[in-house]
């Protein structure tokens, strides 16, 4: 690479990357993803063998498209995340509390217990947040067949459980340290 070239790559980070950080910063809500983005579309400006004409639009629609495929690969919430703590594999997560079915009336109470907070928890909700939640996670619909009911794209029903897994996930926090301190 040309000493020339290098310098106008580093003018360009130099002049950009506060911009753009903030562009992706409001978009993504992970402090690490944005740092990837941003280095994925300085990799992608130093990769690039076609002349850019418009400097600013071309940096702005390259971060855009980045932030898009990294929306598009990451994996919706599941159900079992709101049961797992995230501290680690030794961690107590909510399956420990729902032995199998065996008839043991402590069981059957802290699942009955479960599953009304996890009902009001629900209810709090808006419609088509709990709609998503309940078909794909409850009753294991699709995301694909969800969207061919409702015309909903398929990245604003994931969308929408996140936002119904994040609720819930609070929600019943307060139920699961209740139930670790008994």
């Amino acid at each position: 690479m040309a000493a020339e070239q290098k310098r106008n790559i580093t003018q360009v980070i130099n002049d950009y990357s506060k911009r753009l950080k903030g562009f992706i910063r409001k978009r993504v809500t992970n402090e690490a993803d944005a740092e990837d983005i941003l280095q994925d579309v300085f990799y992608q400006l130093i990769g690039n063998t076609q002349p850019i004409e418009q400097l600013t639009a071309w940096l702005f629609t390259v971060t855009r498209n980045k932030i898009t495929d990294r929306q598009r690969k990451q994996k919706p919430e599941l159900i079992e995340d709101i049961y797992t703590n995230a501290e680690g594999e030794d961690s107590i997560n909510w399956t420990e509390f729902f032995p199998d079915a065996n008839g043991n009336p402590e069981s059957e109470y802290i699942r009955g217990l479960f599953w009304e907070a996890l009902n009001n928890a629900l209810d709090e909700l808006p419609e088509e947040q709990k709609r998503v939640f309940i078909l794909n996670e409850l009753e294991g619909v699709p995301f694909k067949v969800i969207a061919g009911e409702t015309g909903e794209t398929i990245n604003t029903l994931i969308s929408r459980k996140r936002y119904a897994v994040l609720h819930l996930r609070e929600r019943l926090q307060s139920l699961r340290d209740e139930l670790l301190n008994y």
